[in-house]
């Protein structure tokens, strides 16, 4: 079994549990309860109107935080997720839960690392701010509070642990699913005298037995393991999907391009259920190769893929939907890559799409950053028919085949909209301070307001991955130095989904 940390209770520089974080109104004669309605916008997706009411909380984990382990509190934005049962409003008009984070694949400016995959329970208290007075960057921290509580790590078969490393090698597939539940295709693992299996972990979906799905870059796959960290289980995609070579050899290098399949360090990086807990989605980062991904001018077609998940112990889970997702593109033609979805309803799912800039990445001053809806009500499913094989591609150089309709595509929640951004001290550009919305967001989460005026009014969580970048980090009793001291950032909006109700959410 995995090692599980031991508990360790730390509140946050700046964040306060002190229920009552400011509210002040317009005028600041009473505090506000309900979001300004001049704040809102609104947006049309196959005939019903979402709303956008603004963003509402903020909070931060601090780059130079040590978790139970040992390591730097790093990339834990690569994936959220709402412990079940956790979220509930209290008396004093707050709300609270536990929120579930997964880092990726470790601290990796240099190269890879031997970064066990992990997980940490965070508990917060939102105090959700409605007024348009500007908060101080201090007094913002205090909307949403978070306090570190635990760490559990990952293992495979014979408790060995997982490991960050690039995936340089090929393990052959092991039979027997009735015997075991494990079932492996060839899987990713580090090299031929490091055997470990390799994860470059993304998406996150919990299950209320306490067990739990990951979805993988590196394979790309998706990864069943029960509540103690354990894997159980590995879903292998289509062979369209698979990274294969000229030679037609599975190669889960992620530094350099397959001759097909998955592109390089774009793979599962998004992953949903729906509300029945029956379908697992997964979607890729951005087209394969053959689908025009090997260059961000034609990459946008990428896959959403649907898997029964009812009785997995039982039967193997079955693809019985796929569908294209058409992805934005930036003012120069290239595609705006997909860093993560979540189910809404029947149908209709958050995309966060975004570009690369913001604190720790490329450039300051950040064009693109949304939560935006898809509808796959009118798209084809293209499920088990010849595109699940390399030979016959979707879009050849970017170029959608005329027989497929792609799901649509809206523009929604704006994360780098100065006005809100400046009402919790943060801003987007220079300068490159600690007040610098992150480059890297990549979560996204969903919990009831509970508001009887408003019952189709939802919180929604996001979260950075900060690619643990420190200036006084940690990894494995070793100090490294990535030149920043980035902070894992949180984003919390309210929205106003007309689809779903708080009853038929997870």
């Amino acid at each position: 079994m995995a090692r599980i940390a031991s508990v360790i209770t730390i509140l946050f520089a700046g964040a306060s549990l002190v229920a009552g974080a400011p509210t002040t109104s317009n005028h600041g004669s009473s505090p506000a309860t309900e979001p300004d309605p001049k704040l809102a916008v609104s947006v049309k997706l196959n005939g019903a109107t979402f709303v956008n009411k603004g963003l509402v909380g903020f909070g931060l984990i601090p780059s130079d935080f040590v978790e139970s382990t040992g390591d730097s509190l790093g990339g834990i934005g690569s994936a959220i997720a709402l412990k079940p049962g956790s979220f509930k409003k209290n008396r004093d008009g707050t709300f609270s839960g536990t929120v579930i984070t997964q880092p990726d694949r470790g601290f990796n400016v240099d190269n890879t690392i031997d970064y066990q995959g992990r997980q940490h329970a965070i508990d917060f208290v939102l105090s959700p701010y409605y007024g348009d007075n500007n908060l101080t960057f201090a007094d913002a921290q205090k909307t949403l509070a978070l306090t570190y509580k635990s760490t559990f790590r990952y293992s495979e078969r014979n408790n060995v642990p997982t490991t960050g490393l690039d995936a340089l090698g090929v393990r052959a597939a092991q039979s027997g699913f009735s015997r075991d539940p494990l079932a492996d295709p060839q899987l990713p693992i580090a090299n031929a005298t490091f055997p470990r299996l390799s994860l470059d972990l993304e998406g996150l979906v919990l299950n209320k037995d306490g067990s739990f799905w990951i979805s993988d870059e590196y394979g790309p796959y998706v990864y069943r393991f029960d509540s103690t960290g354990r894997l159980v289980q590995t879903i292998q995609p289509p062979q369209a999907i698979l990274p294969h070579n000229a030679q037609g050899e599975l190669s889960f290098d992620s530094e350099n391009d397959p001759a097909t399949g998955r592109v390089g360090n774009q793979g599962f990086e998004c992953l949903t259920v729906d509300s029945a807990g029956t379908t697992l989605y997964v979607m890729l980062q951005s087209a394969t190769v053959q689908d025009g991904g090997d260059d961000k001018s034609t990459s946008r077609f990428t896959r959403l893929l649907a898997y029964d998940i009812s009785s997995p112990s039982k039967i193997r889970p079955k693809l019985k939907g796929e569908w294209v997702v058409p992805l934005p593109q930036n003012s120069k033609g290239n595609t705006l890559a997909a860093s993560e979805i979540h189910f809404i309803s029947r149908n209709t799912f958050f995309v966060l799409a975004r570009d690369g800039d913001g604190h720790g990445g490329d450039d300051n001053n950040s064009a693109y950053k949304q939560a935006d809806l898809i509808d796959i009500s009118k798209a084809t499913n293209i499920a088990n028919s010849k595109f699940d094989s390399p030979q016959f591609p979707i879009a050849k150089n970017g170029t959608l085949d005329r027989s497929i309709n792609p799901a649509t595509y809206v523009g929604f929640v704006n994360f780098i909209d100065d006005t809100q951004l400046a009402r919790f001290g943060l801003h987007n550009g220079k300068p490159a301070d600690a007040t610098l919305i992150d480059a890297k967001w990549e979560s996204l989460a969903l919990a009831p307001v509970g508001d009887s005026k408003f019952p189709h009014d939802f919180f929604l969580f996001t979260a950075a991955d900060n690619d643990f970048m420190s200036t006084n980090g940690i990894f494995d009793g070793v100090s490294f130095n990535a030149g920043l001291d980035n902070d894992n950032q949180f984003l919390v909006f309210r929205v106003t989904l007309p689809t779903v109700t708080a009853a038929s959410l997870v």
